[in-house]
């Protein structure tokens, strides 16, 4: 029977155990399979396979049998999931999966399926540069940041290769430029409004936001057996041409040809172990998501990549006699300082101009102005600043108000409208003490997990970032000679963005922060924490760029510490 015990423990040993297979998730079991490490990635959902399992990718309006709405039957347990139509509906979770509780109004957008919310994100990958990573020592916010551009420079530039980033090199100390492939084609509207801004506002550049889509296919990107971006569009359901970067298409088929990597869906992580004799920690706790038992895996380092809010969770609900409060928690801060974007703010207006051109096409980009408050100096009377995303075209307009052979003539031949041209905001919250997550002390989920609790709240300083963005975004309208400018605060709650960073942040001191600078708890040094929850602050750009390059620089130290028996 002890033989058999032995065999067991041994068949669910691993060198690595990544906890997650989105973006980072992803990026973690490529480095570590790369590297030679035997690897299981834990994925809480089911098994997505790339191309298989992707059942609307490519349908026309008219093949859904509700032309995209999915019927109050079939949506009443999936109210929570902005997900709920035909076309995505493959992506959503019951609302019985994960209940938590929200002290104050939160979304809490989540992909529990293999490759995570890397088949759901928009893409957008920006570099960081100092004057975001020296943000919190410069104007006396959050801790200092342990790391800056340059520790990140060259994995940036591994992680851009690798999943094939559009744009252009565009200059911008505030923005570093990426490698990149050719970028999407700007419409007239924002070329228009990209000279308007260099004529009246030449500390504002628009320029192609960066993303991950392949425009020109590199042999990096053959070798992943993937192709160009067909401008479908259509990239929530999933891409079968592998056009756009997600795990599912790039990084864990790659680490699955190594031979080193093992994927198990329906695996809902309880809880890391620790060793107090060994201190270090030693596997993993799982629930399988279908008989319910709890099965425990063993390896020798541990990466957390399950989604910022997750990864606070299952830390928290890591105790041991050592750690009561949560694995690595002496400074009592695991689940504090908790922050996100700012998508508040929404503006819109009309060009007359342009009447010989229309939009042709699909561009599944957009244009992007990098942050241009409290840049070189402070300027506002707010920390930090917002980027802004810019979208124009020129659609079509069909009377159907009338019957009979005039409606029909009307759909068969649409007039033009005047251009339009919208904008959003994308703000850096502050990291308050106050934002947080935790535990509740009785309440538990169909897994015998406690529920998480979610208390994050705007500040005033927010609110003054989004007035801010109003009063310029009307003031750039009207200079560019647009017309019915309109400009207002949504009001949306914190989470809406999908953009959750914090909570396990890096820093110096283990007195102020849980990792260090190579994303090790400072306390569990086998344990790596490399998503959204290691951030210390959150930036103006979209974060998961920042996330996998992060990622891929832990995992190799990872390695380099563990043949060196330092972990």
């Amino acid at each position: 029977m002890s033989n058999l015990a032995i065999d067991s423990a041994k068949k669910r040993t691993y060198d690595a155990i990544v906890i997650g297979s989105g973006a980072s998730g992803g990026w973690a079991a490529k480095e570590l399979c790369d590297r030679g490490l035997k690897t299981l990635v834990l994925e809480r959902g089911r098994d997505v396979k790339h191309i298989v399992d992707y059942p609307t990718a490519g349908k026309a309006p008219w093949q859904f049998e509700f032309r995209g709405t999915v019927p109050l039957e079939k949506r009443i347990d999936f109210k929570s999931s902005r997900f709920a139509r035909e076309e995505t509906f493959h992506w959503v979770i019951r609302d019985d999966e994960q209940p938590f509780i929200q002290e104050k109004p939160f979304r809490w957008f989540r992909g529990y399926h293999m490759g995570g919310k890397s088949l759901l994100w928009a893409r957008q990958t920006q570099r960081w540069s100092d004057y975001d990573f020296e943000g919190p020592a410069r104007d006396g916010f959050a801790v200092d940041w342990p790391i800056r551009y340059k520790d990140l420079e060259a994995w940036y530039t591994h992680v851009e290769k690798f999943a094939g980033i559009a744009g252009n090199k565009d200059g911008l100390p505030e923005l570093p430029d990426s490698e990149c492939q050719p970028g999407f084609e700007m419409s007239c509207i924002e070329e228009y409004f990209k000279d308007s801004l260099g004529k009246y506002f030449p500390d504002r550049h628009l320029i192609q936001g960066r993303c991950a889509h392949i425009t020109s296919i590199e042999p990096i990107q053959k070798q992943q057996g993937r192709n160009k971006c067909l401008n479908q569009n259509l990239c929530n359901r999933g891409c079968q041409f592998g056009g756009y970067f997600s795990s599912n298409s790039s990084t864990l088929p790659w680490a699955l040809k190594t031979g080193n990597l093992t994927v198990r869906p329906f695996s809902v992580v309880h809880s890391i172990i620790y060793n107090e004799r060994k201190k270090k920690a030693t596997g993993v706790r799982v629930i399988d998501g279908v008989t319910k038992e709890m099965i425990e895996y063993n390896a020798k380092i541990i990466f957390v990549n399950a989604s910022a809010i997750n990864s606070n969770a299952i830390l928290l609900n890591s105790t041991s006699s050592r750690f009561p409060g949560g694995l690595g928690n002496d400074s009592g801060l695991l689940g504090k300082f908790v922050a996100w974007h700012n998508y508040r703010g929404k503006a819109n207006a009309q060009f007359e101009g342009f009447k010989d051109k229309k939009t042709s096409g699909r561009n599944p980009s957009h244009s992007y102005i990098p942050r241009f408050r409290n840049v070189r100096q402070q300027d506002a009377d707010f920390l930090r600043g917002y980027a802004i995303g810019i979208g124009g075209g020129r659609g079509m307009r069909t009377d159907t108000s009338v019957i009979g052979d005039q409606l029909r003539e009307n759909i068969l031949n649409p007039t033009l409208g005047n251009w339009n041209i919208s904008s959003w905001m994308m703000g850096e919250t502050v990291p308050l003490e106050k934002n947080h997550v935790r535990l509740h002390p009785e309440l538990k989920d169909k897994y015998g997990i406690p529920q998480l609790i979610i208390s994050c709240d705007w500040s005033e300083n927010d609110d003054k970032m989004v007035n801010d963005y109003i009063e310029q975004s009307k003031e750039m309208f009207e200079k560019a000679g647009f017309i019915n400018i309109t400009a207002e605060d949504t009001k949306s709650p914190p989470g809406s963005d999908i953009h959750e960073m914090g909570g396990v942040r890096m820093g110096n001191d283990p007195k102020t922060s849980l990792l260090n600078n190579w994303n090790q708890l400072h306390l569990c040094k086998n344990v790596f924490v490399t998503d959204g929850a290691c951030m210390t602050s959150t930036g103006t750009q979209n974060p998961t760029l920042t996330f996998m390059a992060i990622t891929a620089r832990a995992a190799n130290y990872a390695v380099d510490e563990l043949k060196k028996r330092n972990i």
